[in-house]
This record gives structure tokens, C-alpha cells and sequence, in this order.
């Protein structure tokens, strides 16, 4: 299945006509495109607006003011977006303390309801944002959006912009590497020399001042203005917020001896997340690295986003440690048993374990139709299949050319070793002890979220006892490009098919895409459709959906049925 969505084309062609072009639009798009073309608006306000971390009566309203000194922003909620029933107001003091960063934690709002916002400062108002609470009592719909990994040098955010014009979708849930922290020679140097997106600053980000700029840069982008200011955002994040693959004592991309004191650097990366994020401040003091929420959607849903990566989660193995070691098969069965299911090794720390299970069981007890998790890392069991012996030149456009890591892949495949041990499979008995709390608060029905792989995934889990866990739902990038793309179109393709054929758990599985995933859930069904851009190499792009799966329960769990 691959479908392009007729109505959206027409759109797209339209938008990037210009507001000229005959075209009528909504009242809404009118304002927000409109804003975004106004040049004193773009000076003022630059990072755009947002809002975000919703719940029944409030949510948190975002900007950032371009400004010197200390500078009073105002602030307005309003029923209606030509504001004529301005329901809240008030005003908020900026400075450089928080980088011009302005939040405000709007209560006493209806349950369900949407409402519009929009700032003003240094006598300039900002374009209007629209956002919406957490609905209470009997829902029959409910649309979110789930996107990850949006790396600016590699690409336009066209997805984001898909996601802003969507009227299907009432929540954007980013599950992280919402930044990267490489400098502009890192990985995406090349594209974004060719795009003009390269890395600001130039350097690998390391001071508060680094990851300040950092996401100022990536609030830049057109796309992500429009889809901040017409959806709100659940958000958690995953590891190049702070640096590639940390975890509670460094970083595989930290170096002690040239980048200085880790904790320093990562209380840097989190305060900035903080400040640019439209998210509340920790309820302890100090506390940034315990980002962990719950939401709960009426009677139809909740969902609880978890912690991975600085709370909880034990130093990575890695293979380049222990590959060479490995000869035989009995030796591969003694690193899958002692080493990487060590059972000391652990992910999740114990408040986030005691959070999710109170979570979990008040989701069960109130009778909701469905769990969901926001996970960062796939979850699924994954092991590589062997492609030495399965694929034929014909799957490559050049196999005398292959890059080194097809060797590295080749061997994981001769081994039947997992794919990657950054994710749940590097920990298998954490893995396990998080399905046990599952299974315990009755909760073996989860519809998991996850990002990070640059992969569409469509996987049904199972606990080591080989009853159903639930149903995982993987977002491929929103830029970062999938990491069998190296092998070429034919490769990657192939690739993708015998990790699908193998594992049990993948039903089905694409790298090659950018995009998002859209979840859809009344009492009776959910359905995921899968949908990529074109491309990212250019701000005028097509949508196509290129799968759509329904997930059904059975024998209190869910399977999928496409």
C-alpha cells in the first residue's frame, strides 16, 4: 500500500504557490501562514509558539522572545481564534536567566476543549496557536501523531508540517532526538552543506550556551513553527538531547578528558530541554532527569511516556567488546545469558517502575479500552537474519563497494545476534521485569510508541513465557535517515524483508521512509497508518501512506489485523 492522499497534494502545490494563489484556505491556516510570512512577527518571535504537556483544566503555553534585558511578555487564551472570548490573560517576566524563554501554566480550563493562544512583546503580537485540554467521561475518538528523530542537517521538517495540517490528529507525541548534539562536521555534514542547514553552533554542543542555540536552531524551521502552533505536544526525550547513547554514568559520546565532567554536561542539555520545551518544571527541585508523565484520555486511553536513558538505564554492551570472543554458537549462548542478561543490568529506575505500575493498574481498574507507552528504544526482540547467505547481488547495486559495517552485519547474522544493543534487547531481563509489572497490573494489552531506529515498525510482543504483550508501533525519522539506506534502494528493501521473516515478534518493518506514524483509537479498534514524505530535501513535498494496520484484541492481548 502506498497512497497519495489526493486533497493533500492539491494543498501542498498550493502552499507553495503562496497565500496568492486563489486558493481558499481555512480562517485558521490563513492566520497561522500568515504569521509565519510577517516580518516584524519573525523578528520578535522567531522560535514561533508552542504548547504542550496538556491535562484536563490547564496546559503549558511556550515562546521565546528575541530581546535584551529584562522584558514583560503578555499573554492570551481565548475560546475562539479571532479572540473575541478571551478567557485568561496575563503577563510573564523574561530575561536571560532563562535564555527569553517565556512558560505559562494555564489552570481552570473545560475538560476536551480547544483553545487559542498568542503572546505579545516589545510591541509586536505573536500569531495564534491553537491547543487543547484532556478530555473526561465518554469519548469515542481519539487521533495523536507520533514522530522522532528530527536532525536538522539532513532535511526539511515536512513531516511536521503534514502533522500541523492534519485535522485528524488532537496530540503530537515525540518520543525524542528532537535535537542532535554533533557539531556541523559530524554525521549529516555533507547534506547539510547541500541543504544549508548545517549545525549552529559549528561545534559538538557540551555548555548551556551549546544546547541553547542548538534548539534555537531547530525552532527555526518553518515546519516546526506551523505544527507547534496547531497541535500540542506530549514529549519525552531520548539520548541527542544530551549526547549519543548515555546512560546514568556518561555517554558514548562523551569524552571525560575533552569534554569535561559528564553530569555537568547532561544538567546542561536537560535545563535547556526545560527551557525550550513547552513542558512543566520538575515537581522536585533539581530533578530534571525524572521526566516521566501520564495522561489519561476519558474513558477511551491513557498513556504513561517512561525514562531510559538517565534514571534508571546500566552502561551499554558493546560488540566491539565481545564480537571477537564469539566463535561458536555455545559461546554466542553464554554472552546472550551472562552478559547481556546479567541480571544487574537495568533500564527503568525504581520511581519510574513504582510511577508506571500505579499508572497501569488505574488505568485497568477505571475500565479504559486501551494503554499506551511512550518508549523511546524499540522493544521488540530483533536479531539479525543471515544475510551472507540469503541475499544475492541482485540486492545491491554494487556489492564490491559495500561499506565495512556489512561485514559487522553479516557477522550478528551468522551469530543470530540481536541488531542492537542500545535497545530492550541489550537488556533482556529489564525487558522482562517491565512486562512482569505489566502482566501483574494486569496490563498485557500495550500499545507501545517508540522511535529512535529511523524505522517504521509494526511489532507484536511477547514475554519470555511466550504470552502477548501487546502491540509496538515504531516511527521512522522525521530526517535521520534508516541505517540500512547505506546498502542502496535494492538493499535496504531486502534487508528490511528477512529482518520481518525472521523475527517473529516484526511483523513488518521499512527504513527507507521519512514520516510519522497516526494513530487512531475509538472503543472498538485502533488503527496505525504509517505515513511518509517524499522528501526532505526540499520544502515542497507529497504525502503517501504506505501502510495502514489495525490492531485488534484477542485473548486479552492485541494482534494485528491488516
Amino acid at each position: 500500500m502506498n497512497k497519495l492522499f489526493p486533497r493533500r497534494k492539491f494543498i501542498k502545490n498550493a502552499l507553495a504557490a503562496g497565500l496568492g494563489s486563489g486558493v481558499v484556505f481555512s480562517p485558521w491556516w490563513t492566520k497561522v501562514l500568515a504569521a509565519l510570512s510577517d516580518l516584524e512577527i519573525s523578528r520578535v518571535f522567531e522560535h514561533g509558539i508552542a504548547s504542550g504537556d496538556p491535562t484536563h483544566d490547564g496546559v503549558v503555553l511556550w515562546t521565546r522572545i528575541n530581546a535584551s534585558g529584562r522584558t514583560a511578555v503578555g499573554w492570551q487564551v481565548a475560546a475562539d481564534d479571532e479572540f473575541v472570548n478571551v478567557v485568561q490573560q496575563g503577563e510573564s517576566i523574561t530575561d536571560d536567566s532563562s535564555d527569553y524563554t517565556v512558560k505559562i501554566e494555564v489552570k481552570s480550563l473545560r475538560p476536551g476543549e480547544v483553545y487559542y493562544y498568542r503572546f505579545s512583546a516589545e510591541g509586536t503580537r505573536s500569531g495564534p496557536g491553537r491547543t487543547r485540554t484532556l478530555p473526561v467521561g465518554p469519548i469515542k475518538r481519539l487521533g495523536i501523531a507520533v514522530v522522532s528523530c528530527s536532525n536538522y542537517p539532513f532535511g526539511y521538517f515536512n513531516t511536521y508540517e503534514e502533522i500541523a495540517s492534519d485535522e485528524d490528529i488532537e496530540f503530537v507525541v515525540h518520543l525524542g532526538d528532537y535535537i542532535y548534539e554533533y557539531g556541523a562536521d559530524g554525521w549529516g555534514a555533507e547534506q547539510g552543506v547541500r541543504l544549508a542547514r548545517t549545525h549552529s553552533p559549528r561545534h559538538e554542543i557540551v555548555s548551556l550556551a551549546d544546547y541553547r542555540q542548538r534548539h534555537g536552531q531547530y525552532k527555526t524551521d518553518r515546519a516546526s513553527r506551523l505544527m507547534h502552533a496547531s497541535h500540542p505536544l506530549i514529549v519525552t526525550w531520548d539520548d541527542h538531547e544530551s549526547a549519543n547513547n548515555p546512560w546514568v554514568g556518561g555517554a558514548q559520546n562523551h569524552q571525560p578528558e575533552e569534554e569535561g565532567n559528564w553530569q555537568v554536561r547532561r544538567e546542561a542539555a536537560l535545563r535547556a530541554f526545560y527551557e525550550w520545551m513547552p513542558i512543566r518544571q520538575p515537581l522536585v527541585d533539581g530533578k530534571h532527569e525524572e521526566l516521566w508523565r501520564h495522561f489519561s484520555f476519558g474513558d477511551l486511553a491513557s498513556m504513561t511516556t517512561i525514562e531510559t536513558r538517565h534514571t534508571g538505564r546500566s552502561l551499554q554492551v558493546s560488540y566491539s567488546d565481545h564480537l571477537t570472543d564469539i566463535n561458536s554458537y555455545p559461546q554466542r549462548d553464554q554472552f546472550l545469558d551472562e552478559v547481556l542478561g546479567n541480571p544487574n543490568r537495568t533500564m527503568l529506575s525504581k520511581s519510574m517502575e513504582d510511577f508506571l505500575a500505579a499508572k497501569l493498574k488505574s488505568s485497568v481498574d477505571s475500565g479504559k479500552a486501551w494503554r499506551i507507552l511512550g518508549n523511546q528504544i524499540p522493544m521488540a526482540r530483533t536479531h539479525v537474519p543471515d544475510i551472507a547467505t540469503r541475499l544475492t547481488r541482485d540486492a545491491f547495486s554494487n556489492l564490491d563497494s559495500l561499506p565495512n559495517s556489512y561485514r559487522n552485519l553479516s557477522r550478528l547474522g551468522e551469530l543470530d545476534l540481536p541488531l542492537y544493543l542500545d535497545t530492550w534487547d541489550g537488556y533482556p531481563i529489564a525487558r522482562e521485569k517491565l512486562y512482569d509489572l505489566c502482566r501483574e497490573c494486569g496490563a498485557c494489552d500495550l500499545i507501545v510508541l517508540t522511535g529512535d531506529s529511523h524505522a517504521f515498525w509494526a511489532n507484536e510482543l511477547f514475554n519470555i513465557g511466550n504470552q502477548s504483550m501487546g502491540v509496538e508501533l515504531g516511527t521512522t525519522g522525521v530526517t535521520s535517515p534508516g541505517d540500512f539506506e547505506i546498502y542502496g534502494p535494492q538493499g535496504a528493501v531486502a534487508i528490511d524483508k528477512l529482518v520481518a521473516e525472521h523475527n517473529r515478534e516484526v511483523v513488518w518493518t521499512d527504513c527507507t521512509r521519512r514520516g510519522f506514524v497516526k494513530l487512531i483509537l475509538t472503543q472498538d479498534s485502533a488503527q496505525a497508518d504509517y505515513i511518509a514524505v517524499n522528501t526532505v530535501d526540499s520544502e515542497k513535498y507529497f504525502p503517501s501512506l504506505v501502510r495502514q494496520m489495525r490492531i485488534t484484541k484477542k485473548d486479552g492481548g492485541l494482534v494485528f489485523d491488516d
